[in-house]
């Protein structure tokens, strides 16, 4: 079923107002996943701070036409899905690359990062940068093994202290 040409102006408005502001985006072609995978996918990226759009090439061509995002006309065929990270520039990669392992047929063709393409084969490494919210919990962690950590060398040289006299 087609739409008219009203509602696809309003998917590329939408579409081009959220490539305005977005940090990057990663394209992937959705062909052949179940749908429930796609939602439990979008409700995923809905906490992450990713917001995930599936659109025809043509219309998405003319939703990225004057963003950082242009560089991606080149591999968009057919329906295309297109997650957009808001939060943080490396969730969307991190989020599609986790995908792709659990379903094989899902395959990414590429990213935007500040006006420039990513090869699919460099999104596993985008996928390691940690988000903020999780180089915060590291640091947390490390912090607090520290204080365990001189608490105890602490301990250790009162009992010794107490041990020589």
């Amino acid at each position: 079923m087609s739409i008219n040409i009203k509602k696809k102006m309003e998917i590329v408005k939408r579409i081009n107002k959220i490539s305005n502001y977005a940090l990057s985006a990663v394209v992937a072609n959705s062909n052949k996943i179940n749908v429930n995978k796609i939602n439990n996918l979008r409700k995923e990226a809905r906490k992450e701070g990713v917001k995930i759009n599936i659109v025809k090439n043509t219309l998405l061509k003319k939703a990225i036409k004057n963003t950082p995002f242009e560089c991606l006309k080149k591999i968009l065929k057919n329906f295309t899905l297109i997650a957009y990270s808001i939060n943080h520039p490396g969730s969307a990669a991190k989020l599609l690359y986790l995908f792709s392992k659990e379903n094989k047929t899902f395959k990414i063709k590429g990213a935007a990062f500040e006006g420039k393409f990513i090869n699919p084969k460099k999104i596993k490494k985008l996928s390691l940068i940690p988000t903020y919210k999780e180089a915060i919990q590291k640091l947390i962690i490390i912090i607090k093994e520290l204080a365990i950590g001189k608490l105890v060398r602490l301990l250790m040289s009162i009992k010794k202290k107490k041990e020589d006299k």
